[in-house]
């Protein structure tokens, strides 16, 4: 896989089709998009497609994007989402020219809605939101009229302000753009802009008891910033015409707004609302458990910004939905933390290995950090004649080819020497625990003059040196490909496989000084890094992802 997905030329997609057409036609001179997240949650992997393609555009074509916060809805918003938003766009490399926030334009928004009232294109209406939607109509039927619709524009302005000092309790009266109750597009039968909203504001405070809908602050605060391109995902593409309504009746920067398909992962969920419902009931530990698609459990998980925008380039765009396999993501990330990341020596499930003919005390050995990274340079490991090993690497009665350890038999110690197993000792139930084994001193590698040759190599760690660390080997959240279609609680497919911990694992001494933007192979077992958990009292690694994919599917009860 990883050849034809080098080797091949990506074409240009279409909203890069379109951009080189305006600059080539001289629309304009460079591109202006923007990143709007609402501050509502934190970014999950959607975003992360949404982020590297607005920025990747002016990147290539010159220009600049902005961040501009949605913060029209008083009442999901929270500072900490909007620090969160921003360290994980910094964190996937991109910077913005300008920092934004929809509630920066509440005065200029407001204005428009005047200029709107004058022109005969808005009025305030007294319905309630139930009444609202029953006279909304059908597909298939029109709407009916409001009977506030014929207000003249001085009872409009007089009630529109009264709205905007806070005479009127929530949800007594909105203002709605008056355009055709039975127009096809059922968002242009009156849409509302504006709704009362007695709440704190976390940037404007008490200032303002009426906020903007998104459809109403979306497109101005685009025409305002200047925005060419405004790229949005497939579920506003009913939106286009009332954003194109707006900037014609109010003359304003004609800004464009274009969409592109919104992107799934297996095995996961991406809507906001559902990972909100697993944080909340405590299913993860929070927004950013290594098992959750949001930017800062991929970033805390040990993910790369390299992988992660990689990722969004090969697999592109698209113009409609679409779920794409997990695995293709793990892929990358394997690509890039083989170039990267440190090979250290982990024991995770031990059993002693004391070399009887080993007469040294200790002595170091010197084994490379990457063999991928010419200039990855070598470090010193600690060898004595107690050792730890896997449990699963010695077999008492193996089978034919089976080249790992066994009663009799040879195995190279990775970056050490060759040893022979003698003896095997049990406890009185017959569980294994140490091997007697001697070693051959001239096969030390690098040097080996022994003449031996074995095909297998194992990985190890020497008792008196070894730290002891948590292993966290984390799965796929969901033991379905697509629990959002599934019948009944999308949370009846969460896989209970999907967080294993090791407790007691040993490591090569050298992880003592392991940081927290450190990227570890763990030889033999997969990629690691270090975890926040981490303390004085131990040291805490995540499983980024295993040397291969080894995700088997299971049914729905596990079979």
């Amino acid at each position: 896989m990883s050849e034809a997905i080098k080797k091949e030329e990506r074409s240009l997609n279409f909203l890069e089709e379109i951009i080189e057409e305006d600059l080539k036609n001289g629309k304009y001179n460079s591109i202006v998009t923007r990143f709007p997240p609402e501050p509502n949650g934190y970014l999950h992997m959607g975003h992360a497609t949404s982020i590297c393609l607005n920025f990747g555009l002016t990147k290539k074509y010159g220009g600049y994007t902005n961040l501009r916060f949605d913060d029209t809805n008083p009442v999901t918003e929270e500072t900490e989402y909007v620090d969160s938003i921003k360290e994980d766009v910094k964190w996937l490399g991109f910077e913005w020219r300008n920092e934004h926030y929809a509630s920066d334009y509440f005065d200029s928004l407001y204005g428009y809605a005047l200029k709107l009232i004058n022109r005969g294109l808005a009025y305030v209406d007294d319905s309630t939101s139930e009444e609202i939607a029953n006279m909304k109509g059908t597909p298939t039927q029109a709407g009916k009229n409001s009977p506030y619709r014929d207000r003249g524009i001085e009872e409009n302005l007089d009630l529109f302000e009264r709205m905007k000092k806070g005479e009127f309790v929530d949800g007594s009266r909105t203002l709605r753009a008056k355009i055709d109750m039975a127009h096809p597009n059922m968002l242009m039968r009156d849409p509302v802009l504006y709704r009362i909203k007695h709440a704190h504001h976390h940037r404007t405070g008490d200032d303002w008891c009426i906020y903007p809908m998104y459809d109403f602050a979306h497109g101005q605060s685009d025409s305002i910033e200047e925005v060419t391109h405004s790229i949005c995902t497939l579920e506003f593409v009913p939106h286009r015409e009332l954003y194109d309504w707006l900037i014609e009746k109010l003359e304003i920067f004609p800004s464009k707004q274009y969409e592109f398909a919104r992107r799934n992962l297996t095995y996961t969920v991406m809507s906001k609302r559902k990972l909100l419902q697993l944080v909340n009931e405590k299913h993860v530990e929070g927004w950013d458990d290594p098992r959750m698609p949001t930017i800062s459990g991929m970033r805390r998980r040990g993910y790369t910004p390299e992988s992660i925008r990689e990722f969004c380039d090969r697999i592109g765009i698209a113009k409609r939905d679409n779920i794409v396999d997990v695995g293709l993501l793990e892929f990358f990330v394997r690509e890039d933390l083989n170039k990267k990341a440190l090979r250290r020596m982990v024991v995770f499930d031990p059993v002693k290995v004391i070399i009887t003919n080993y007469m040294n005390n200790e002595e170091l050995l010197k084994s490379e950090n990457n063999p991928e990274d010419p200039n990855g340079g070598e470090r010193d490991i600690p060898f004595s004649g107690e050792l730890y090993i896997e449990r699963e690497d010695f077999m008492e009665n193996p089978p034919k080819k089976y080249f790992r350890l066994a009663p009799g038999q040879m195995v190279r110690l990775k970056s050490a020497y060759i040893i022979k197993c003698d003896e095997v000792i049990k406890d009185e139930k017959g569980n294994v625990t140490e091997l007697r084994c001697t070693y051959i001193p001239e096969s030390r590698s690098g040097s080996d003059t022994s003449g031996v040759n074995v095909k297998g190599t194992l990985h190890w760690v020497s008792v008196k040196h070894a730290v002891t660390i948590e292993i966290r080997e984390y799965d796929r959240l969901f033991k379905v490909e697509d629990p959002s279609s599934e019948e009944g609680d999308f949370k009846d497919y969460i896989n209970p496989g999907s967080l294993n911990i090791i407790k007691g694992a040993f490591a090569e001494p050298d992880l003592k000084n392991a940081k927290f933007e450190d990227r570890y192979q763990f030889i033999r077992k997969g990629y690691f890094t270090l975890d926040k958990d981490t303390s004085t009292s131990g040291m805490v690694f995540n499983r980024t992802v295993g040397l291969k994919d080894s995700w088997k599917p299971q049914g729905i009860n596990g079979k």
